[in-house]
């Protein structure tokens, strides 16, 4: 069989391997899945590596826009029922499995674009857009795959796929720098009085901490708003999204914890300590009722 037109199960087990690599976090939670949607997970997963890989990755924008506009055609191909590679010929078959519409999976490469040239946003508003089309949508499709009665439990997936690209903003202010990246809001950092030099330079001083401090607690809103979510679930989808928001919301403790000084080192939770959080979210999410109405 050629490596263009993988059987099925190799074709899963291909984003299984790439998930295990790259996923960090979410691995934690993926692995609390039954296997049949967590291989769908793995699948989406992958995916979304594939878009990420290419915004990036050290091609010049033209070739980036390139690229994902091949990604983009074989994505339609594949939902035409010619899938190419192991990636693609996973993910039809799970949107197939779980309805997902494939209407998102082109969103997702919608937000990826958007990477390809530096650029500013103004307001919460406008971030909070492109945080919808890289994260929410990551939510919209993982709900679809976890299994829900009520259809509110879209509304809180997209709340904590918010939460989370806001808490991967919090963590990556110095690497999203580096690469000419600015995700905080330009009304923010005026209102906090927070200059584009400090950023440069990398200042934590109590401008900076006031700043962040505020874009935590607009993280932490989303992490309230968020937690309905998995009482919409069947007791076996709910250690997923319970794992990442703990770990996630954790992650922002953390930084917390650490005066807001993301410049000095990556933020990161050990090993360790995302199995402890793994186990015990494990454990408690069965305990919750589930929510119909």
């Amino acid at each position: 069989m050629s490596a263009a037109a993988p059987s099925i199960s190799e074709a899963y087990d291909h984003c299984q391997a790439v998930t295990r690599r790259e996923a960090r976090n979410f691995y934690f939670a993926f692995v609390t899945l039954p296997k049949p949607r967590r291989r769908a997970i793995y699948a989406a997963y992958a995916f979304a590596r594939l878009a990420d890989d290419i915004a990036d990755g050290s091609a010049s924008t033209a070739a980036k826009a390139e690229q994902l506009g091949e990604l983009r055609a074989g994505l339609r191909r594949a939902f035409d029922g010619t899938p190419d590679g192991p990636v693609l010929t996973a993910l039809t078959d799970a949107a197939d499995v779980y309805g997902i519409d494939p209407s998102l999976f082109e969103q997702l490469i919608d937000g990826v674009e958007m990477d390809l040239s530096p650029r500013r946003y103004e307001t919460f508003e406008e971030l909070r857009a492109y945080c919808y089309l890289v994260a929410s949508v990551v939510g919209l499709i993982c709900v679809e795959i976890f299994g829900y009665a009520n259809p509110r439990a879209r509304e809180t997936a997209i709340d904590l796929g918010l939460a989370m690209q806001l808490t991967n903003i919090i963590r990556d202010v110095r690497e999203d720098r580096d690469a000419g990246r600015v995700y905080l809001p330009q009304e923010d950092l005026r209102r906090f009085g927070y200059t584009k030099e400090a950023m440069v330079a990398g200042v934590v001083d109590e401008a900076f901490r006031a700043l962040m401090r505020f874009e935590a607690e607009r993280a932490r809103a989303y992490f309230e708003s968020s937690k309905p979510l998995i009482t919409y679930l069947a007791p076996r989808s709910r250690a997923c999204p319970a794992v990442l928001h703990a770990l996630y919301h954790r992650l922002l403790d953390r930084i917390e914890e650490r005066g807001f000084d993301v410049f000095s080192e990556r933020v990161r939770l050990s090993s360790a300590e995302k199995l402890r959080i793994m186990a015990t979210t494990w454990a408690a999410s069965f305990l919750v009722r589930r929510n119909l109405r």
